[in-house]
């Protein structure tokens, strides 16, 4: 258990303990309609404690995913809550996330996702310059051995890692353009090859 949850666990027992004392005060008319209080309080306690451990379950399942149609050469791409498509792609046998940035010209890796790929950003030249929203970064080419989505894969795929500070890599036009059409409606991206 890491001193985080040790935490949480520690301040849910000081408040359920204080809800307990608080009920017993304020009710000591009949012991009768204290233990049902408690007792509702305490299932309303359980009830938002499994709720907490459940939660990424239950975002796994109302969150919709990327959906692979080999059958008909398709990837399926809903739009995320915040507008965006993401996409998880295989950049040197590792899943990383990316964002679909139509705007953008290449595949941008972010340092932590290039470090996860076996790229290690401080060997790298950053010699190349990018306009962004947040103003100019340094870049450094890099080229991808594989690059995965689903079934379809590329090899010696040419790429950047920013060195700026980035939330995400980036799914640029650069590697959009190995698929044959790209189509946007209905709160989805469909990708056929």
């Amino acid at each position: 258990m890491s001193e985080f949850q040790s935490g949480n666990l520690i301040y849910l027992v000081v408040l359920g303990t204080a809800l307990i004392v608080m009920f017993i005060v304020n009710n000591r008319q009949g012991i009768g309609a204290t233990l049902r209080q408690l007792v509702t309080w305490g299932l309303i306690f359980l009830a938002v404690l499994a709720a907490y451990g459940l939660w990424e379950d239950v975002r796994r399942t109302v969150v919709p995913t990327q959906t692979v149609i080999a059958s008909e050469n398709r990837i399926v791409v809903p739009r995320s809550a915040d507008g965006h498509f993401y996409l998880t792609l295989e950049i040197n046998d590792r899943p990383l996330r990316f964002m679909v940035d139509t705007g953008a010209t290449d595949l941008v890796l972010s340092r932590r996702d290039a470090e996860a790929a076996g790229i290690d950003p401080s060997g790298l030249a950053f010699y190349g310059r990018a306009r962004t929203a947040n103003g100019e970064v340094r870049t450094a080419p890099v080229t991808l051995d594989r690059v995965a989505l689903g079934p379809y894969e590329d090899r010696n795929v040419a790429a950047s890692v920013n060195d700026g500070a980035m939330d995400g890599s980036l799914l640029g036009m650069r590697y959009l353009d190995r698929w044959s059409r790209i189509e946007m409606g209905g709160g989805e991206m469909v990708l056929t090859r």
